[in-house]
């Protein structure tokens, strides 16, 4: 039987992970399918005695469904458990396994886009301390990086996620981010701010060093504001669309026995979709 696939959430129209693996399944035809299927919280439960009974290989979860899945599921990765969130789940000898891809994703895209970044950055400034920014965070910390300054809206929680993870975290005022600029080589948003229908970044990057990798995880607009005036200050730029694509490779190894490449000719895809919405 050819495996099935899916991406839960609700809603979930505007998913574009149907793109980017049915592009996978065809360029390297494979026997499959991969759909959206709208499940509502209540419903959870009973979607995942289907995957559990057999009826999927596996899938992808998305908002609002991404902390309640942990609960129902047999295993979750570390990932998971740090980040308190899983999107990408898979069957194994009849388990439920689930893992954040997120955290991955983040980092085989910054790699891919900047592959000296380790050597060149000590300092890195994050925007936010949500669920993204603790995957991030989490990510980061495991590649040895000096000093993270976590920068929130609320100082609370930068201090919570600081705590949580120990050094070499640390959390600044919000009203700091600007005044920190000039200290990090790596910023990341992981904010909504920035994003279409959503208030701006507002951010002085004045004090941005030529060479600063500017890392935007939101991807509409494709070049968010962030991203264009770090262009226009010689910093070196990371979207949040290869995030999108890189996170989904994990998932597709496992359902359909394939490591996919993320391709430009991939990339140009959901850019057309995204500039056509």
């Amino acid at each position: 039987m050819s495996p099935r696939c899916f991406v839960i959430g609700h809603p979930i129209a505007h998913s574009r992970s149907p793109l980017i693996h049915r592009e996978w399944l065809r360029q390297y035809g494979i026997a499959g399918s991969y759909e959206r299927i709208d499940v509502a919280p209540v419903d959870l439960p009973a979607f995942v005695a289907r995957l559990r009974d057999g009826e999927f290989a596996g899938g992808n979860v998305t908002a609002p469904l991404k902390e309640a899945m942990m609960a129902l599921v047999d295993e979750v990765s570390e990932a998971g458990r740090v980040v308190g969130a899983v999107n990408t789940l898979w069957r194994d000898a009849g388990r439920i396994i689930a893992d954040n891809t997120d955290v991955s994703g983040f980092l085989a895209h910054l790699d891919a886009t900047v592959p000296d970044w380790e050597g060149r950055v000590k300092a890195i400034l994050v925007l936010g301390a949500g669920g993204a920014a603790r995957g991030i965070a989490f990510g980061l910390q495991s590649r040895g990086i000096g000093r993270i300054l976590i920068a929130n809206r609320s100082r609370a929680r930068a201090d919570e996620l600081a705590a949580a993870f120990g050094a070499p975290l640390e959390a600044i005022d919000w009203e700091r981010r600007s005044a920190a600029v000039g200290q990090a080589d790596l910023i990341v948003n992981t904010t909504p701010l920035g994003l279409q229908g959503k208030p701006p970044l507002d951010m002085d990057l004045s004090t941005l060093r030529p060479g600063t990798i500017v890392d935007d995880i939101n991807y509409v607009p494709l070049k968010t504001a962030l991203l264009a005036e770090a262009e226009r200050r010689g910093g070196i730029l990371v979207d949040g669309l290869g995030m999108l694509l890189h996170q989904a490779t994990p998932g597709f190894a496992r359902w359909f026995g394939v490591d996919p490449q993320v391709t430009p000719a991939l990339r140009r895809l959901i850019e057309t979709d995204i500039l056509q919405a």
